[in-house]
């Protein structure tokens, strides 16, 4: 079938599979056209400078935000709807970045240029309309399986060295399990981060290494084992350079297994979007678990649970770390109505704490935008889809991208290593969107129906064992290597000259942080960022 005329582009992104950020020029048309792939695995930013007087407009674009600020034609500025977005969520959703006036090309989306005016259109969705309810349990695990033994052998293609990141959880040994069906009696060489038992006291998660360790036992792969040791306090400055914007606390792993692995391979597949695509996060159990507490009024369930998370701890050291600070996260959220408690849960400095950390002049300055409009706007976009489905939709097009996958990307291609993502597969997400919901969340068992399929793949408590985010120990390396840093970038003097927050306020946060009475590690290591962002690309 051949494509309506001027329709071309859109007829050809439509047939094309995995990751890309592209560009095309129609000369006899004059006409550009930008196209990012389906989930945003490949960055994508332009700017448009206005005509003026006799001077045409003049687009620029590119997969780095620094290929644009080396045109020197437009001045770095902090965009202040980004940072209002950024303070709530430790990132900014498509289409904003934290330079002002300079956008993303949202997931699955084009962006024509054509006499001196810009036009964006969507030309691929998600849809949860079509779920497949005749079909039992059996069924769904051989298709998951079969479905991911696929992907996996199409993400394998490659005349270069290729293997895989391991973090001993589901998602990543199961790709690996799927690669050595595929390798031709070649063992895979796979990749792991583990962190020193000292560095994990103040910290929420668990080390990956001995799960790593277990997966290889039973799989042979060629292993690689990289302990987190690095000069972190040396290292956040070139990160933030990659980046282009504050790194979150797994960029600093992320990036040393990916120049680990540079050093032999050139292409790795990664587990990455296994939570979004099956429901692995504990905030989507909490969702459910919370959904206990709506029969009982609001006038009765709102103090209760503000009660609770007042009196909980936030961040004191010991076995109950863990616990006690998704207790008190999940308190604080708890009794809101359903969209607003799944915002509460990936909120950082709420509403009301921004007001009071902003200074005057940047209170006035953010107080026409709303943090959660582009979450609203997906919410109501998937309004018809079960509560499960609606939270995956809303995570598919914000969380993953434009954090998740963002620093995948920046950072493994800060190390010049290409990262594939199987998960991500056009083919393994459209089977999963037909899927009930009721088989990726059942009960309080995350993941369930992927789980269920690699029983037969992997080891029982492979397969069944306890979530660990990837991450780093950054509650421990706040009161060790990073301190001296929160001193002087943190200071009251140096928030002071940048203007932009209450230099009291930012003490507070600090205080309460190192008290022990909240757990606001990420929160500080945000600011740290920050402040690392405005001498790096603004000052």
């Amino acid at each position: 079938m051949q494509p309506e005329k001027g329709h071309e582009t859109l007829y050809v992104v439509r047939e094309l599979r995995g990751m890309f950020a592209l560009a095309l020029w129609d000369s006899r048309q004059r006409r550009l056209v930008l196209a990012r792939d389906r989930f945003g695995i490949k960055p994508l930013y332009y700017t448009l400078i206005p005509a003026r007087d006799d001077a045409p407009a003049t687009f620029l674009f590119g997969s780095e935000i620094k290929a644009i600020l080396a045109s020197r034609l437009i001045k770095p500025e902090l965009d202040p709807e980004a940072l209002h977005q950024f303070l709530t969520f430790l990132w900014s959703p498509d289409p904003n970045t934290l330079f002002a006036n300079i956008k993303t090309v949202p997931p699955g989306h084009l962006l024509q240029f054509h006499d001196d005016e810009l036009k964006l259109s969507e030309w691929w969705d998600v849809s949860f309309d079509k779920i497949e309810e005749g079909k039992n349990e059996a069924w769904w695990r051989e298709r998951v399986l079969d479905t991911l033994d696929r992907v996996v052998k199409m993400e394998m293609v490659a005349d270069v060295p290729l293997g895989s990141f391991l973090s001993g959880g589901i998602d990543s040994s199961g790709i690996v399990a799927m690669m050595e069906r595929h390798s031709n009696g070649r063992r895979i060489s796979t990749y792991t981060v583990g962190i020193e038992s000292e560095d994990l006291r103040y910290d929420i998660i668990p080390d990956d290494v001995r799960w790593a360790r277990r997966v290889n036992e039973q799989l042979q792969t060629d292993y690689h084992e990289i302990m987190l040791k690095p000069a972190v306090a040396d290292l956040l400055p070139k990160l933030v350079h990659h980046m282009e914007e504050p790194p979150i606390d797994m960029a600093i792993p992320s990036y040393l297994v990916s120049a680990a692995a540079r050093e032999t391979l050139t292409v790795m597949l990664s587990g990455m979007g296994g939570d979004e695509v099956f429901a692995g996060y504990p905030r989507q159990m909490a969702m459910k678990i919370a959904s206990a507490f709506d029969p009982v009024p609001n006038l009765l369930r709102r103090p209760l649970m503000k009660t609770v998370a007042g009196a909980l701890p936030g961040g004191l050291p010991g076995k109950l770390t863990a616990p006690l600070r998704n207790a008190k996260k999940f308190a604080r959220s708890a009794a809101l109505d359903f969209e607003d408690r799944y915002l509460g849960y990936g909120t950082y400095f709420t509403n009301e704490m921004k007001q009071r950390l902003y200074s005057d002049e940047w209170r006035t300055i953010t107080s026409e935008f709303d943090p959660y409009a582009a979450h609203r706007k997906y919410f109501a976009r998937a309004a018809g889809a079960a509560p499960l489905n609606q939270l995956l939709y809303v995570d598919l097009k914000t969380f993953l991208p434009c954090l998740n996958l963002l620093t995948t990307d920046k950072t493994s291609m800060a190390a010049n290593l290409e990262v594939r993502v199987p998960f991500l597969n056009r083919e393994m997400i459209e089977m999963a969107a037909r899927m009930p919901p009721r088989l990726k969340l059942r009960g309080l068992k995350r993941k369930y129906v992927l789980k269920r399929a690699l029983e037969g793949v992997l080891a029982k408590d492979v397969v069944w064992r306890k979530k660990a985010g990837f991450g780093a120990p950054i509650r421990s390396w706040l009161r060790g290597p990073l301190r001296p840093l929160i001193d002087d970038l943190l200071s009251e003097e140096t928030v002071r000259r940048r203007g932009i927050l209450r230099p009291n306020q930012v003490k507070r946060v600090l205080d309460a942080n190192f008290s022990g009475r909240e757990d606001y590690n990420l929160q500080v290591f945000q600011l740290l960022g920050l402040e690392l962002w405005h001498r790096t690309f603004i000052d």
